[in-house]
């Protein structure tokens, strides 16, 4: 009996039982209390500018040589760490733990519910990247020399042209929902995970919406870019490339997957909640 129970234990989880993993997460998480999902997002858009601060660090006490610039974004891993450890919403993990339950209920009622939790998450980490873009421009917690890094971070992340940050966001968005799709099965080896997937949404130059939000709130604040820029040239075309890396792309591949084992009933009966 103790044989097979670690072997059971050690075995690796396949398709149709990470999904079933993701799937009830997601129904949860449609259901959690409005007030629960504002307040865990607001942490979740606070904990993000960590990202923006930790690779100022790097930048600003690295020697200045070619590595530097893979050095310094592993960085931007940290707020991701603190926020997707730290169990809060963040926008673009919903972009797939929600939408499995929806593939797989195709109802009005869960659509009802996706839409209602993607508005409040969304909204709730726009404002906690707001709320700690302005303690970074104003507080003076920012010496000169990570001040000038900061500025010069943001003026990077949010300088692409439109359809360029769209295109870099569609990447950002797949290796998001990857990491919620391959967290179920490592055990002990989550944070690594995290750190190499973020890692390389920095090296890439890919576009994040709520990380990014930090940026362009500090530029706004601090003068560097104005609205109709924010607006138009970073903030909708990354917010529509997440949603299709992370939903369109990825979750539907998720979907694909397991489509026929799951359709066939004989894996969940009846244990799935009902959000028609």
């Amino acid at each position: 009996m103790q044989d097979e129970q670690a072997i059971r234990e050690a075995a690796r989880l396949n398709s149709k039982m990470i999904y079933e993993v993701i799937r009830r997460d997601g129904e949860e998480e449609l259901t959690r209390p409005t007030p629960s999902l504002v307040w865990s997002g607001i942490a979740a858009g606070i904990g993000s500018s960590f990202s923006v601060r930790a690779e100022a660090v790097l930048r600003t006490y690295l020697p200045d040589t070619p590595w530097r610039f893979l050095v310094e974004n592993l960085g931007y891993s940290l707020g991701f760490l603190l926020v997707i450890m730290g169990r809060m919403q963040l926008f673009t993990e919903n972009t797939i733990t929600t939408v499995l339950p929806l593939v797989d209920q195709r109802s009005i009622g869960c659509l009802k519910l996706v839409v209602r939790l993607w508005g409040i998450v969304l909204a709730a980490n726009i404002v906690g990247a707001g709320v700690a873009a302005g303690f970074l421009a104003f507080s003076g917690v920012l010496d000169p020399g990570l001040y000038d890094a900061v500025t010069g971070l943001s003026h990077h992340a949010t300088g692409f042209p439109a359809g360029e940050a769209f295109a870099r966001a569609i990447p950002a968005g797949i290796l998001v929902a990857s990491i919620v799709w391959m967290m179920p099965g490592q055990r002990g080896n989550e944070m690594l995970l995290i750190v190499l997937f973020t890692w390389l949404i920095a090296a890439g130059d890919f576009t994040h919406i709520i990380a990014g939000s930090v940026e362009m709130w500090f530029l706004a604040f601090t003068g560097g870019l104005g609205a109709r820029d924010a607006i138009l040239q970073f903030f909708l075309p990354v917010l529509l490339g997440n949603i299709i890396g992370g939903t369109a792309v990825f979750t539907l591949l998720a979907w694909g997957q397991v489509k026929a084992e799951v359709e066939d009933g004989t894996d969940r009966g009846t244990e799935s909640a009902d959000l028609r």
